[in-house]
């Protein structure tokens, strides 16, 4: 009985380690999508291009002992490949409302070296010319397929979206995708794996309720910038004394992060490298000026000072999303920064009444502080280190002096001056806070 059962562990986890090994085999390791939308009186149309080794399920014909595509018989095997991986792998939306099954207007198969996906015009062209030849000697695994479907649809004048679902492809797929709408400017979208419902030409209330919910969602899962939260709240637990610190914060973090989405900050890759080891070395000096310090009336102007620095963090996050806020730019930094501070204010409410709970039952307040300020240091100093041994991977080049330069250096200028502002009217509202604070205390 033993040696059965030991016989049918064995078999199920062979064939379990060859289903993985056969499934890890047939998907490629990147796939790249490219797509145009583009609505025209009644109907939607999709043009896509995929590469032809991302539908391995499909039997495609091939002849002679090398595998070569048999192109005078694939159209059958080109149209279940449409039906099986791309007609799946797209919703349409007009109006909020999901399009039927779209029409498949034509099918074939293209060349590596075809460069016609470069414009809507040329794709399109390109689906009318004549086919390749059959004779030409080409192996499936670097074909190309290009469809166009159509969707019937009330106006294109309509609100459309769409819903991507490219990513079982392959591994890695990536989706470039052009809309052009009518009598519009062509918005171009390029993102990874299935990115959700995408609107196309957005209004800006959609625009703004998706901003809003990236910044929040952000500033939840980022674990440096929760660390660099606990560290302002553990010896500043009271309302009064968080108010100047958080809305210092806020506001520095605020400037960074437009100036970055208007292409401002730095473009060379140490940058990026560089600004997440100074977030870790934020939340090192924080932790440790929260051991070392008797007061804190200063907080707000280091919580400024760092918060210049997590904003450019935050527009890491925000850069790949704003191909998604469509005409409304400037409306979707300020909904993603909304989103930041309803998360910060969330954390705040859940980290404030166990922190004074701790407080209440610790020895003192030394220790309470010590101790909890040592385990957030332990935890940034090793992130601290490993970003830092990433930045030195990285050379650091001087700018060239150009226009170019000149225009950014202006930018920086200006960012600057905003920032000098901001301290200043910030350091005059928390005198006047305190003035009054003082006043209302004194018979």
């Amino acid at each position: 009985m033993i040696g059965r059962a030991m016989s049918l562990v064995c078999l199920c986890g062979g064939l379990f380690v060859w289903s993985t090994g056969l499934t890890a085999h047939d998907l490629p390791t990147d796939v790249i999508v490219q797509a145009f939308v583009k609505p025209e009186a009644q109907r939607l149309r999709l043009l896509v291009r995929v590469p032809l080794v991302a539908m391995g399920d499909v039997d495609f014909p091939t002849r002679g002992p090398a595998g070569l595509i048999d192109l005078a018989r694939i159209d059958q095997a080109l149209r279940d490949a449409v039906a099986l991986w791309i007609v799946p792998g797209v919703v349409m939306y007009e109006n909020d409302r999901p399009l039927g099954q779209p029409h498949l207007v034509d099918v074939r198969v293209s060349l590596p070296s075809d460069r016609s996906f470069g414009s809507y015009a040329e794709a399109l062209a390109h689906m009318s010319a004549p086919r390749i030849d059959p004779d030409v000697d080409l192996y499936w695994n670097q074909a190309m397929l290009d469809a166009v479907l159509d969707y019937d649809i009330g106006s294109d004048q309509s609100a459309f979206a769409v819903r991507p679902s490219f990513a079982r492809l392959g591994v890695h797929v990536t989706t470039a995708m052009r809309f052009i709408p009518q009598g519009g400017a062509v918005r171009a979208f390029e993102f990874r794996g299935d990115p959700g419902r995408i609107r196309l030409d957005p209004r800006w209330h959609q625009s703004a309720l998706r901003f809003v919910q990236l910044g929040f969602e952000h500033i939840l899962t980022g674990a440096d910038h929760l660390l660099f939260l606990v560290c302002l709240v553990i010896p500043l637990r009271r309302l009064r004394s968080l108010i100047p610190v958080v809305t210092a914060f806020a506001a520095a973090h605020s400037i960074t992060l437009v100036a970055s989405a208007f292409d401002i900050a730095p473009s060379a890759l140490w940058f990026p490298p560089l600004i997440e080891a100074l977030i870790a070395a934020s939340i090192v000096y924080m932790a440790i000026e929260n051991v070392l310090a008797r007061r804190f009336d200063h907080r707000w102007k280091v919580a400024f000072a760092f918060g210049l620095v997590h904003g450019f963090g935050f527009s890491f996050a925000l850069r790949e999303s704003l191909q998604f806020a469509g005409a409304h730019l400037f409306s979707s930094l300020l909904s993603f920064n909304v989103g930041i501070e309803l998360g910060q204010v969330l954390i705040l409410a859940l980290l404030i009444p166990p922190l004074n709970f701790v407080f209440r039952h610790a020895r003192s307040e030394q220790v309470g502080t010590l101790v909890l300020s040592a385990l957030v240091a332990h935890t940034a100093w090793h992130w601290m280190v490993d970003r830092g041994t990433e930045l030195r991977q990285f050379r650091f080049a001087w700018p060239t002096l150009d226009a170019a330069f000149g225009a950014q250096a202006m930018g920086w200028l200006l960012v600057a001056v905003i920032a000098a502002g901001t301290l200043w009217s910030l350091s005059a509202l928390n005198t006047w806070i305190r003035q009054n604070a003082t006043s209302s205390i004194d018979p």
